[in-house]
């Protein structure tokens, strides 16, 4: 059953609803950059971090990340099902804001420590939190917003190019606090997750009979339609895109910082060199962010995954050939083309072709959590190939995986003019607004 808009509010009320829509989209992008930021402080150079302060190899460092992914394994699903279930609710987001307020103390105080002790419990430690606090938690938050955007009518990658720009922010800063002493950087982090919660409790959603229709389709939603997912050959193709495309490009990118410091003459000029080109990088996104709407709607979702994939795989390639600073910093900056593109054709091609009251799950599992599962796998052999060849050879690999199966996947995604037709309906739609994009 579809629940059906309520009719168009009042003069009287007109203003009010419009205030709070404008209200809202601020608050959520504030919220968005607020996060980036924090996250940012704090994840930015986490392969530095590890190699250079915690003394691991780029092998063992690719262990903690591929530990990372599982430990987003088993809190993906409880996540995206239950802000589903809580639809415009913030109770998630809350407990992922306290969550971020303790980064400082477990990076300095647990994390660090038993990676140099007790390596096999810091991997179990250090994952089950930075899954619940970030890596986790920003797939949340992204589809919390998403589903704001769809309520209010705005275009969510007007709100995301927010946290491109609090990603740029903190990387400037991040580099510049790090080679002073990298547990400054977790302190500003959690000093930032304070101004984040804040955010969180000013947003509101004050369109009562709208909120309650989203909240009742959001409240009818179970396991067993999360279940039914698993029969959709839709679902399948999504998958294979993210597992074979993005989960490799992924495991590369979280390396590449490492990479990049040891092209040049110290530690601290590479760090502060990568600090500074991602900011450039990020600061592109953002405005990445606010064009890739056009450009996606124009393609359709599956032609604007396709070409994120080529992209992809084009700078992994140029990685694994240039190794001059300068040509480097060029490739680095392709990903200011590439996420943008796929975050938004991602969101897009989920709400054409499953119900959007399942975005969350979707989301979360469909995008997120198979993108774990591939970094999972990936991230040891990735290891083994740095290790045994260097990054540039198994860069090389990497880009012709990722070429590969773009190509396959010219073929496993469901065609947009499909939409849902043919796919069977799972209980109650989700109402949207016309003006959601």
């Amino acid at each position: 059953m579809t629940v059906q808009s309520p009719a168009a509010p009042s003069p009287a009320a007109a203003v009010p609803v419009r205030g709070r829509r404008r209200l809202n989209f601020g608050l959520i992008s504030a919220a968005l950059f607020m996060f980036f930021v924090t996250w940012s402080l704090s994840w930015s150079l986490f392969s530095i971090w590890l190699t250079q302060d915690i003394g691991l190899t780029p092998g063992r460092s690719s262990l903690v990340i591929g530990a990372n992914s599982l430990g987003c394994l088993v809190t993906m699903p409880v996540y995206g099902f239950l802000q589903d279930r809580l639809g415009l609710r913030k109770n998630l987001l809350y407990w992922i804001g306290a969550l971020m307020l303790l980064v400082g103390p477990v990076y300095i105080y647990v994390y660090g420590p038993l990676l140099k002790a007790h390596f096999a419990l810091g991997l179990v430690v250090g994952s089950a939190y930075l899954a619940m606090a970030f890596a986790v938690a920003v797939a949340t938050l992204e589809s919390y917003a998403e589903r704001l955007s769809r309520f209010h009518g705005f275009e969510f990658g007007r709100a995301r190019m927010f946290g491109s720009l609090g990603w740029a922010a903190a990387t400037f800063l991040a580099g510049r606090l790090f080679n002073i002493d990298p547990d400054l950087t977790f302190w500003a982090a959690s000093g930032t997750a304070v101004v984040f919660v804040g955010l969180l409790v000013a947003i509101r959603v004050t369109d009562g009979r709208r909120a309650a229709a989203v909240d009742h389709a959001a409240a009818s939603v179970s396991l067993a339609d999360v279940a039914a997912l698993l029969r959709y050959p839709a679902f399948w193709g999504l998958l294979l895109f993210v597992v074979a495309v993005t989960a490799t490009y992924n495991t590369y990118d979280a390396m590449f910082p490492s990479y990049f410091s040891s092209l040049f003459a110290t530690d601290a000029d590479g760090n502060r060199m990568y600090s500074d080109l991602n900011s450039v990088q990020v600061f592109l996104e953002a405005g990445g962010m606010a064009l890739a709407p056009f450009l996606v709607n124009r393609l359709g979702p599956k032609k604007s995954l396709l070409v994120s994939g080529c992209v992809m795989a084009t700078r992994i390639f140029l990685s694994g050939l240039v190794t001059d600073p300068v040509a480097i910093s060029a490739v680095k900056l392709l990903h200011a083309v590439e996420l943008p593109i796929m975050l938004i054709a991602i969101f897009k091609y989920v709400n054409r072709h499953f119900e959007p009251r399942l975005s969350s799950t979707i989301y979360l599992i469909g995008f997120q959590m198979a993108t774990q599962v591939g970094a999972a796998v990936i991230s040891p052999l990735a290891g083994l190939g740095y290790d045994r060849l260097g990054y540039a050879p198994t860069y090389l690999v990497m880009s012709a995986l990722v070429a590969t199966f773009t190509l396959v996947s010219v073929f496993t995604l469901r065609a947009d003019a499909k939409g849902t037709h043919g796919l069977p309906a799972v209980g109650a739609a989700e109402g949207r607004s016309p003006a959601a994009g």
